[in-house]
C-alpha cells in the first residue's frame, strides 16, 4: 500500500470494451488502488455503449453533461432517463446499455467501480433478441 497522494493527468481517450471514449483516470495500474478504480467516460452524440455487466462489481456513475437511457435487465426491457447531475447506480452483473439521448451533445460522466482493474469484469452482453 502507498502512502502518498497519486494524481494522474489523463493524456487522451481509449475505447473499452464496451466501445465508448474513456479517459483513464485511477485505477490499479495507474494509481496502485486496491479497491476501487474512477474515469470519466464520453458517450458521442447519438451514441450507446455496447450492452455489457460487470462480474461481481458495483457501479456508480455521475453525469456532468448531457442526458441519457439506461437500458437494462435481462433483455435490457427496462430502462431509466438520466441527466447531469444524477448520480446512478448499477449492481453487480445486471446487464446494461447507456444511450446518449442527443444528437448533438456529448454524454460526460465519472464512473466509478469497486474493480481496481477497470476493464477486466467488463463482460460484453448478448441479450436474447441478438443471438
Amino acid at each position: 500500500m502507498t502512502n502518498k497522494a497519486i494524481t494522474i493527468r489523463p493524456q487522451g481517450t481509449h475505447l473499452t470494451k464496451q466501445q465508448i471514449p474513456n479517459f483513464e483516470g485511477i485505477s490499479a495500474r495507474t494509481a496502485g488502488s486496491k479497491h476501487l478504480c474512477m474515469h470519466l467516460v464520453i458517450i458521442p452524440p447519438g451514441g450507446k455503449a455496447v450492452a455489457h455487466y460487470h462480474d461481481g462489481y458495483e457501479t456508480v456513475i455521475y453525469i456532468i453533461q448531457g442526458r441519457t437511457e439506461t437500458r437494462y435487465g435481462h433483455n435490457l426491457e427496462q430502462s431509466c432517463l438520466n441527466e447531469a447531475g444524477d448520480f446512478l447506480f448499477i449492481p453487480p452483473n445486471l446487464p446494461h446499455q447507456p444511450v446518449n439521448l442527443s444528437d448533438t451533445e456529448q454524454v460526460i460522466a465519472v464512473v466509478a467501480r469497486n474493480d481496481p482493474n477497470e476493464q477486466e469484469s467488463v463482460v460484453v452482453y448478448k441479450f436474447q433478441e441478438e443471438q
